[in-house]
């Protein structure tokens, strides 16, 4: 497999997890497509024609500095010009893979969050009050990424001749899909009982080690759950803090989340809502391992580094 294919698999295993479904990523890339088609020449100019083809603009192709057939990646959750240097010690590495957006990823952060409102509807929020919620908060992460240095990690691939690519949501979707089906599978019916779910996984184990396994961030581990949502697993970053009180109201018991603002979590309080913190990088560590395991059966070797807890399901 070559740079391209591997980014491709990695966005067609994020469809076939995504919670819209094939059909409702498609409209959204078909929308995406219409408004383009409608800009007048220099408006075509500065739109970021990924976007006709790739639903999760916070995933992106970064650098390929040879286009050969990859046999060994090093792989992280964040990669930084220290990690790309390592990759140079290590022999052999033909690709870097970092989870957490850079570059032009991470100055569409924004973009992706839409993700979210349609993840409320599947919960039950209604989808006009989903999106009232969620566009807000779009502008928000978006202005608030935008002082950012983006291309520091790209130039420093350029001048190393790495390719680099991350897999931002597309992951992150690969790990709520797989939660909620273990969720719905364990139907764990008090907080106790989901906070050993998550605790037999390997991720979160390991976490565990580190200090940093799930907790219970609002609630106690006798309450009974309700209904578990997995809103705030995948769609970017963490969404608006006036959504706890619409979720109450559309039935839901309890929230899983990879992590927390502290102003969220006072108004999921609010609201009386459960909410455990499967925790962020153990979370992203799982999403990365389900599309890994796929490289490693195509004969690729990887290499962890960058936070990375690499869990083998093959």
């Amino acid at each position: 497999m070559k740079v391209k294919e591997i980014f491709d698999l990695s966005t067609k295993m994020g469809i076939e997890a995504d919670f819209r479904g094939k059909g409702g990523v498609q409209k959204f890339l078909d929308r995406k497509k219409k408004k383009y088609e409608a800009l007048p020449e220099t408006g075509k100019d500065d739109f970021d024609v990924e976007a006709l083809v790739n639903p999760y603009l916070d995933s992106r192709i970064h650098n390929i500095a040879e286009d050969k057939e990859i046999k060994k990646i090093m792989a992280g959750i964040d990669i930084d010009t220290a990690e790309l240097l390592l990759s140079r010690q290590v022999d052999n590495i033909d690709l870097v893979i970092c989870h957490h957006p850079i570059g032009r990823a991470l100055a569409s952060l924004g973009d992706v969050m839409e993700l979210q409102s349609d993840i409320l509807s599947h919960y039950g929020v209604p989808i006009n009050i989903a999106e009232a919620l969620t566009f807000p908060r779009m502008s928000e992460v978006a202005r608030g990424v935008s002082p950012g240095n983006h291309q520091k990690t790209i130039d420093a691939a350029k001048l190393l001749k790495a390719n680099l690519i991350n897999t931002h949501t597309s992951c992150d979707n690969l790990a709520a899909s797989f939660l909620k089906k273990a969720v719905e599978k364990e139907n764990p019916e008090r907080v106790e009982d989901l906070m050993e779910l998550l605790k037999s996984i390997p991720e979160y184990r390991e976490a565990i080690k580190a200090g940093v396994g799930p907790k219970i961030f609002v609630g106690s581990p006798d309450n009974r759950c309700g209904k578990i949502v997995l809103i705030e697993i995948s769609g970017g970053t963490g969404g608006s803090p006036k959504l706890y009180e619409k979720m109450a109201q559309a039935g839901i018991g309890t929230t899983v989340a990879m992590h927390m603002s502290e102003e969220n979590r006072k108004e999921a309080e609010a609201a009386h809502l459960n909410v455990v913190i499967a925790g962020h990088i153990s979370s992203d560590s799982l999403g990365m391992n389900l599309f890994l395991d796929e490289l490693e059966k195509q004969g690729i070797e990887i290499i962890p580094s960058g936070g990375l807890i690499r869990v083998k399901r093959i």
